[in-house]
């Protein structure tokens, strides 16, 4: 049995969070995990790494700028 799921809309979860509550975009990954699952876009906290790597790709499409960098 799992403890955590994979969340398989993590990268939406985010994009979405992100257009509803730009504030989000200048959390760190552990602060965005409880955030996510508190506002109940996840059903169980999401592995840090993962949402990690959602925020890498979301914030690109804010500031494409620094994602080409």
């Amino acid at each position: 049995m799992n403890i955590v799921a994979h969340e398989p809309n993590l990268l939406v979860s985010v994009r979405e969070l992100y257009s509803r509550r730009p504030e989000a975009l200048y959390l760190e990954a552990w602060e965005l995990q409880s955030l996510l699952f508190l506002l109940g876009y996840t059903d169980s906290l999401a592995p840090e790494a993962d949402i990690a790597a959602a925020m890498e790709v979301a914030r690109t499409d804010w500031t494409p700028d620094e994602g080409a960098a």
